[in-house]
């Protein structure tokens, strides 16, 4: 079986309140169509991050529609679909309504973004998400943030921002997640990072060498294990990088 793990669908209720993710992003026949045309069985629906939760009153606001249309698609194609929920990460009260209202929907996968308004997912408020995640081995799928991603309020450039800022994003979110211990504390949670972890691939062997140079100067916190141990673990896909060969060495 072949499974498409980075695909988006935006439900029209969203799309329209989206400067990007218009009609085309709303066509689920179309989908299927190409589906069918490249063999692909199931595609799995991930958030691709937006503008919308600015635009419909927050994040809740939003969950409640998308997450609602997205399960409403998987049923009128339970065999095609695999449907990724989305969380109030503006309103942390409402986050664990949210979970079960996601495991209500039969949606298998969360899907959040690698950062929120400059906050990683090493936060405290994502504790409770990756302790549920574990509790009903969902997997986490962590995508580019494309609103406010590292170095945007240094260069905000239609073509240098979609190409270095969100994959830059990706790897700082896994840095910042194994430095604070996250894939520690939660060692059954199946993380997938989009796009090959950014530039992990092409840092991997950096982060070993400065961590065991600065480890033996004491200016970095024990990890208990080299930074490459941590990432063996971690799962990737593939969207965007064509030199599958060259990446695959890295992990």
């Amino acid at each position: 079986m072949t499974i498409d793990a980075h695909s988006h669908y935006m439900p029209p209720e969203v799309a329209t309140n989206t400067a990007f993710f218009k009609e085309h992003w709303s066509d689920a026949e179309k989908q299927l169509r190409l589906m069918d045309e490249y063999h692909i069985d199931q595609a799995v629906l991930l958030y691709p991050t937006s503008d919308a939760h600015l635009n419909m009153g927050g994040w809740q606001a939003l969950c409640k529609i998308y997450n609602l249309k997205i399960s409403e698609l998987l049923k009128a194609h339970p065999d095609r679909f695999i449907g990724g929920g989305i969380l109030p990460v503006d309103t942390p009260a409402a986050i664990k309504d949210e979970l079960k209202r996601i495991k209500d929907l039969d949606l298998k996968i969360l899907s959040l973004a690698s950062s929120y308004e400059g906050k990683y997912l090493d936060e405290p408020i994502f504790n409770e998400v990756f302790e549920f995640a574990s509790n009903n081995k969902m997997p986490v799928h962590v995508h580019p943030q494309i609103m406010n991603p590292i170095g945007q309020e240094r260069v905000h450039d239609p073509l240098l921002s979609p190409v270095l800022e969100y994959v830059f994003d990706v790897s700082m979110c896994i840095g910042k997640m194994m430095v604070s211990g996250v894939f520690t504390k939660h060692p059954q949670v199946n993380f997938i990072f989009a796009h090959f972890g950014g530039v992990l691939p092409i840092v991997k062997e950096r982060f070993d060498s400065t961590y065991n140079m600065l480890r033996r100067r004491n200016f970095v916190k024990d990890l208990g294990r080299i930074p490459s141990a941590y990432f063996s673990r971690l799962y990737f896909d593939m969207s965007g990088t064509p030199l599958f060969g060259i990446f695959t060495d890295c992990f």
